[in-house]
């Protein structure tokens, strides 16, 4: 069947009209994402069965698919919330936020070495919002207020996002393209490392604006250099599962040591800095690592689970197929197999295992000094854990069936339709497209499997540089995840008092000028590379 909607003005805005809802009640009127997410999946049930031939049958497929791509997201939310807790009670962040200072005396240090360069290791290695979850509440613990820091750790990991989560998203990308690895992995890593460069710079500019640029920049820099030409190098070698993470380790390999090596010539040149700086700095490196060991745990359960024991903790899967369905206008969406749940080997499910070790370790050895309380209680930690599940399961199952709503009527479809039918703008506007998809699912490689070769056919029509075109695709991808509704939600599910719209609007200001950027680059690159 041929799909019969033109994309015309009215049809355009019919289709984004779900997506408009969410920003304006988001963004303009400061609703969180469990009251903007119904209202989005309410305006898109609407908007598909008047206008664009969706029966009931189809939405039922759409909202059974959305149950396991928002448990997928909400398994990272749930577990997160409770290593956050089970970390808090101890004293851990309160500890991280005393001692930190001592490695990284200023703000724009501090910001980078958290959000991003340990958020991209994190990245890396977990994935699925785990690193907004995780370094957000540090943040805050060291000072920063809650919104800034919620945007700070979206923000900085937002270059790793491609080839973090073991390289979900550029597999994606590969499997749904029919593309070599080798053809993508050179120009995908130039583009990352250039959005390396911005996310750095855009963590500065968030933090003290041109003052934290001006003292920081060359560190941005230099640091870029190392974590964007590790990455680059260990992608082009073919070890895409492993670029981000060995990205992400180099950078805290050259930062840790640059950072307390200044902070101690400062300590001893300038009499005025914090009595605390002047310490040993033995001292200081042995109660931080005391501090840091439940995410030290992660890490290990991480790359053990991972590397080692995959094969094993992968063996139940929940993995259901799909029949096809067809809307009235011809829009059709094939049989094929839902989101594929690891329920043993899954990211929440890392995080378990990792806040049940770390549970264990303090109810044996006792909470640090910092704790709030010396009753260190598993009871506590479960209360808070599930009042904080509330919100984001909601706003994030709505957001999910709004997306896959929007799908299978092929609202999504003629979105991009409109987006790539742009001739000579079209590599300007190939990021935006990969940021669309990532922005309504909260996942770039969601955005890979549904924009990936459509971006392709387009470069090949247009006889522009399939591998540079798609490298845009998935670097928009990345960037379009850090202001996506569903990931904000993961990243204020950690942090009393931050609002979520603020954040989606500091956000999407912020990732759109890095895309535009990008944009620009794919726009000149495209001018010069040959398409064969």
């Amino acid at each position: 069947m041929e799909f019969l909607l033109e994309p015309t003005l009215v049809t355009v805005f019919l289709a984004a009209s779900p997506i408009l809802m969410v920003l304006y009640l988001m963004i303009g009127r400061h609703w969180g994402g469990s009251k903007a997410g119904p209202a989005g999946w309410l305006t898109a049930v609407l908007v598909s069965l008047l206008f664009f031939g969706v029966e009931f049958s189809t939405l039922l497929v759409a909202w059974t698919k959305a149950i396991l791509l928002a448990f997928f997201v909400l398994y990272i939310i749930w577990m997160a919330l409770l290593l956050y807790n089970t970390v808090n009670e101890a004293g851990v962040i309160s500890a991280i936020g005393q001692e930190m200072p001592g490695i990284a005396w200023d703000k724009p240090a501090q910001a980078l070495l958290l959000a991003w360069i340990f958020g991209a290791f994190l990245q890396g290695a977990t994935g699925f919002g785990v690193p907004a979850a995780v370094v957000a509440p540090l943040l805050v613990g060291m000072g920063f207020a809650a919104g800034a820091a919620v945007v700070i750790a979206l923000l900085g990991h937002a270059w790793a996002v491609t080839f973090g989560s073991l390289g979900s998203s550029f597999v994606s990308l590969i499997a749904s393209t029919g593309m070599s690895g080798n053809e993508l992995a050179s120009p995908t890593a130039v583009l990352l490392a250039i959005t390396c460069l911005g996310c750095g710079l855009g963590v500065l500019w968030l933090q003290d604006r041109g003052t934290a640029i001006r003292k920081r920049g060359l560190f941005v820099i230099l640091l870029t250099v190392v974590m964007g030409g590790t990455q680059w190098a260990i992608a082009l070698s073919g070890l895409w599962t492993l670029a981000a993470l060995g990205a992400g380790l180099a950078g805290l390999l050259v930062a840790i040591p640059l950072l307390s090596f200044e902070t101690n010539r400062m300590a001893r040149v300038q009499p005025s800095v914090p009595e605390s700086m002047t310490e040993n700095n033995q001292s200081r490196t042995k109660r931080l690592l005391v501090a840091f060991f439940p995410y030290m745990l992660l890490i290990i359960v991480v790359l053990l689970g991972q590397l080692l024991f995959r094969d094993v903790l992968n063996t139940v899967k929940i993995d259901p197929v799909f029949p096809a369905v067809c809307t009235s206008k011809g829009w059709c969406i094939p049989e094929g197999a839902g989101r594929s749940i690891s329920i043993f080997g899954h990211g929440g499910a890392l995080l378990l295992y990792a806040s049940l070790l770390a549970y264990l370790w303090y109810r044996w050895r006792g909470p640090l000094p910092t704790a709030y309380s010396p009753n260190y209680s598993g009871r506590v930690i479960g209360h808070k854990t599930l009042k904080g599940m509330v919100k984001p399961t909601i706003g994030v199952y709505s957001l999910v069936a709004m997306a896959l709503t929007m799908e299978h009527a092929g609202m999504t479809q003629l979105l991009a339709q409109v987006l790539s039918q742009t001739g000579l703008l079209f590599p300007f506007l190939s990021p935006l497209i990969g940021a669309l998809g990532a922005f309504m699912t909260g996942s770039n490689t969601n955005s890979n499997v549904v924009f990936g070769q459509l971006q392709g056919q387009t470069a090949s029509v247009l006889a522009l540089s399939i591998p540079l075109i798609l490298a845009a695709q998935t670097t928009g991808g990345a960037i379009g995840s850090l202001f996506a509704p569903a990931k904000v939600i993961v990243g204020c599910s950690t942090v009393s008092g931050a609002d979520e719209g603020h954040v989606l609007k500091l956000a999407s200001i912020t990732g759109l000028v890095i895309i535009a950027v990008i944009g620009f680059l794919v726009w000149v690159l495209a001018a010069f590379i040959s398409p064969s």
